[in-house]
């Protein structure tokens, strides 16, 4: 029988992983849709300056999906029941892997994903985009997340003492010894410093934005997103503030970093919706509606054309 604290991980574990997949199956969504209508779209004339965004769009997804990946390297769930029938994977093994889930989530994963949704934000107000937006977004995303990833690799693999980054081994739980991730105190106020600024930066781009919308519909998608953006990383922030109180080994720790998970998911599954989804699938819509115009246009350009010929032979 599962111990009941054992039983309260294994359904935050669940949970956390079957909100994983469907974030994955959502992105694999959006990236079909990225490349049905960047293929759909490349020639025509009216969507070409839209269609330009398509390799932004897609990293932006990437940025979630590799996200949503790197969560299952902290879960328990995996410790506990997977890795113990691998024998040769040790405890040392289980928390080089915690190191490597803070290192990518927080240093690049996160940074990338949201630093990507702010170029697209802030190049929604340019009134056409240039050949090189691609590049562009990768190297501020690069320039921005490089640091950040440096400092969090020196505070996971080089201070752990320091970091307070401990390995938790459970004697009572039914499979054995697990090792519990925790996120260090240098690390967390790296991205919390990043956090602020980052709020800060999306703040004034969408001021920007809605100064420029006019259209209702839009202004709601913008003040959605801003709403969505900023909670969840206040939220983050203030959650891994508070988890630093807490032992890995603790239940409030397990509930804060499912919170954390949470409020980043909430945020990316908005952010696919309203920056992918919703403007390809308006764009779509609009490229029917236009192509249906021309073609009842054409065909009343053709009856008169025949009603003219015909009167003028019986005339």
């Amino acid at each position: 029988m599962v111990p009941p604290l054992s039983f309260v991980y294994l359904v935050f574990d669940v949970i956390t992983i079957f909100f994983i997949f469907v974030c994955i199956l959502l992105s694999v969504f959006s990236l079909c849709l990225i490349f049905h209508f960047h293929l759909k779209t490349r020639n025509s004339c009216l969507l070409k300056d839209f269609g330009s965004l398509w390799a932004v769009r897609t990293l932006l997804v990437l940025f979630i999906c590799l996200w949503a990946l790197s969560e299952l390297l902290r879960l328990p769930f995996l410790r506990r029941y997977i890795f113990p029938l691998c024998p040769f994977f040790t405890q040392t093994h289980q928390a080089n892997l915690c190191k490597v889930h803070i290192v990518l989530s927080l240093g690049f994963f996160e940074p990338g994903f949201l630093v990507t949704l702010l170029f697209i934000v802030a190049i929604s107000v340019r009134k056409k985009t240039h050949d090189d937006t691609f590049a562009t977004a990768v190297w501020l995303v690069l320039a921005s997340c490089f640091p950040i990833l440096l400092l969090q690799v020196f505070f996971v693999f080089f201070q752990s003492k320091e970091a307070k980054f401990h390995e938790f081994v459970h004697n009572d739980l039914p499979m054995g010894a697990a090792v519990l991730c925790a996120y260090p105190l240098l690390g967390t106020i790296i991205f919390g410093i990043f956090g602020i600024v980052y709020v800060l930066s999306f703040l004034i781009s969408c001021w920007r934005v809605v100064s420029l919308v006019i259209n209702k519909r839009l202004r709601f998608r913008v003040y959605t997103l801003g709403i969505a953006v900023l909670f969840a990383v206040s939220m983050q922030v203030l959650l891994l503030g508070i988890s630093e109180s807490w032992q890995p080994n603790d239940p409030i720790f397990e509930g804060l970093t499912f919170g954390m998970f949470l409020s980043v998911l909430a945020c990316a599954v908005v952010a696919e919706c309203i920056l992918v989804i919703r403007p390809i699938a308006d764009a779509l819509a609009l490229e029917a509606g236009m192509s249906s115009r021309l073609d009842s246009s054409s065909r009343f350009h053709r009856g008169v054309d025949v009603h003219v010929n015909t009167s003028s032979q019986l005339g």
